[in-house]
């Protein structure tokens, strides 16, 4: 008998006699987006049909990577023990900064440089990076 009353529960099983669960009836996935679901992609979805710019066939995106870093950050790369060391030589010997080898390809002019004077190389430096690095005392070596 407890069998037979779980049973009798499940006859629709939660979908409704009238309007019937019927398998995909607005389609599978994304079926109707111009048609009978149009509404909903045109108010969430704005711009999801058609075409837009120009096509970039082959498109190879090695070519335009440039990573930067800013002139304030460009002793981060280097040890503090470094940047000491070389505030106190007397002989003129100075740090060599290779920003490619840290993987930043130019060298912009955001921030403040200390008075400390510095070789940098990169394959870039903007004209304010370039001037910031020269009023330091400073070398701008571009390295390809």
């Amino acid at each position: 008998k407890q069998w037979y009353q779980r049973r009798v529960a499940i006859t629709a099983g939660g979908h409704g006699r009238i309007g019937k669960h019927r398998k995909h009836p607005g389609g599978r996935g994304n079926a109707g987006g111009g048609h009978h679901h149009r509404i909903n992609f045109d108010k969430y979805h704005p711009g999801y049909f058609g075409k837009f710019g120009m096509r970039f066939l082959h498109k190879k995106k090695n070519p335009t990577v440039c990573p930067v870093i800013n002139v304030d950050k460009v002793w981060s790369l280097v040890s503090t023990q470094t940047r000491d060391h070389f505030a106190q030589r007397k002989d003129g010997k100075v740090p060599v900064i290779d920003c490619v080898r840290a993987g930043y390809f130019k060298v912009l002019g955001k921030g403040v440089l200390p008075k400390q004077p510095v070789i940098v190389k990169a394959k870039f430096f903007s004209y304010e990076a370039e001037q910031k690095i020269k009023a330091a005392g400073g070398v701008c070596v571009t390295v390809a």
